[in-house]
């Protein structure tokens, strides 16, 4: 009898602590699930605040807020496509490309590869082509300087394509469906290249794309027709196609989870200067891109005559044309704010200019203070100075406020902010005559922001007169 009670009072003991280990993991799991969703509610107000899809996922995924997209300037690269013959190195393909992630446009602009870089067409030498450039010193340097001067666009960053590296992001992607618009053969055992694609909608992989980029003319001199677009302006059309052919590819919800791929195969296989931590910023926004948002163009050039040309085949940018497009493509959203942001300033200023005139009105009544109106007047004079100067201000000091305070000490002072922006971090600021702005100007600039180094880099194509990067050393 006594050993069923003790029995009894042991399972007893034993349900008991069960039942309170039972009670704690559950308390466990309440609290665990309450951690979840408190995340999960934090997690999805930030994509929310992102602007919600799969592109405020991944920026609240890498730690972007709200303001990241806004701060974010438009990416200008150019790309150079790279091909290895023998001991040379030649760029077959350059472009100018630009992604601006918050009117999600992207631009497309190929240079023809013999453009003429030289001073005199009539000494013009095969060095002096564009695509020649980068074999002098197998750097990018002397390119992007004539690129530069050619576009006037002031772009920073490069992207050299070589053979290795296009097989690869193109494969990576798994191909791209492409339509090639000819039979294409030929073949150069110099630079152990052959040539076979055959019209039609198919699948182009690593190697197919570099047959398809690099073709210009079949072995028997025939090439694209004249409506396509000849010989070399019917090859950088097809390139210009099958990049956003490529880019559709790669934005397909199958491939974003390649992204991480894509990136290494660009930090492996690609030589640029732009930082790939930098460039992430952008993807989770370009993944909202949409193809019928890029516009693709070349620009326009003139065939002068070999006999113009010291007998060497070269083609010569038509600078009026070439401007009235760069200014199209690339400044043209830019235009549409500053005609919004100059309605605003000169009212401002319409009523500022009311102001002064009434006050200069009444003080030539007053004989006792005429100084004072002259000083007045010299002021004033000043100010409509400034405000036909057109100042382009562009952040790097890292610092948000230091733009609006950059901006305002130059608006109170009569200057006319027509542009502001962010770039890279810089340590200087940077007072660039993009003009023919006088040196006292420049100076006076200085003065008001109480930095800043002067130099000159005068562009036909600037639709500003002075452009500011602000450094660190602004509010120091």
């Amino acid at each position: 009898m006594g050993k069923k009670l003790k029995d009894k009072d042991n399972n007893i003991r034993r349900n008991r602590k069960r039942n309170k280990k039972k009670r704690k993991a559950r308390k466990f799991l309440l609290f665990i699930l309450l951690i979840l969703i408190i995340v999960v509610s934090w997690f999805t107000y930030k994509t929310y605040k992102n602007g919600g899809g799969l592109s405020g996922f991944l920026a609240t995924a890498v730690g972007h807020d709200e303001n990241t997209k806004k701060n974010l300037p438009e990416l200008k690269v150019l790309l150079l496509g790279v091909s290895t013959d023998l001991d040379s190195e030649l760029t077959d393909t350059v472009m100018v490309a630009s992604y601006n992630p918050n009117t999600q446009k992207a631009r497309l602009l190929s240079i023809p590869r013999d453009t003429f870089t030289g001073k005199d067409k009539s000494k013009a030498t095969a060095s002096q082509k564009l695509n020649a450039l980068y074999n002098i010193n197998r750097t990018p340097d002397k390119t992007l300087k004539a690129v530069n001067e050619i576009t006037g666009l002031d772009i920073k960053y490069y992207v050299i394509v070589k053979t290795e590296a296009l097989i690869k992001l193109v494969d990576a992607i798994g191909g791209v469906e492409f339509n090639v618009p000819i039979n294409m053969y030929y073949t150069d055992k110099t630079q152990n290249l052959v040539i076979n694609l055959k019209q039609g909608v198919q699948t182009i992989n690593g190697e197919k794309a570099e047959q398809l980029l690099r073709f210009r003319h079949n072995n028997d001199g025939s090439s694209y027709p004249v409506e396509y677009g000849d010989n070399d302006f019917g090859r950088m059309r097809t390139q210009r196609e099958f990049i956003t052919a490529t880019l559709k590819q790669t934005l397909k919800a199958s491939n974003i989870f390649k992204l991480g791929e894509i990136i290494d195969i660009v930090h492996q296989n690609l030589e640029t200067n732009l930082d790939v931590a930098y460039l992430k910023d952008y993807l989770p926004y370009a993944v909202e891109f949409k193809i019928e948002n890029l516009q693709n163009e070349v620009l326009p050039v003139t065939t002068p005559s070999l006999k113009e040309t010291n007998n060497v085949s070269v083609v010569i940018v038509n600078k009026q044309e070439a401007n009235k497009l760069i200014k199209e493509m690339f400044f043209s959203d830019l235009e549409e704010d500053n005609t919004n942001q100059n309605t605003i300033t000169n009212s401002s200023n319409s009523q500022n200019t009311n102001i002064t005139n009434n006050s200069s009105s009444t003080n030539t009544q007053n004989t006792s203070t005429s100084n004072n109106s002259s000083s007045n007047s010299s002021n004033t004079q000043s100010a409509n100075t400034n405000k036909s100067i057109k100042v382009e201000i562009l952040n790097g000091s890292g610092n948000s406020k230091s733009l609006d305070k950059a901006k305002k000490l130059l608006e109170d002072s009569g200057y006319s902010v027509t542009k502001t922006g962010n770039t890279s971090t810089i340590s200087k600021t940077i007072i660039t005559n993009k003009k023919d702005v006088s040196d006292e100007s420049l100076n006076q600039i200085k003065q008001k922001l109480g930095t800043g180094s002067i130099s000159n880099n005068k562009s036909s194509t600037s639709l500003v007169d002075i452009t500011i990067i602000i450094g660190k050393d602004f509010d120091k």
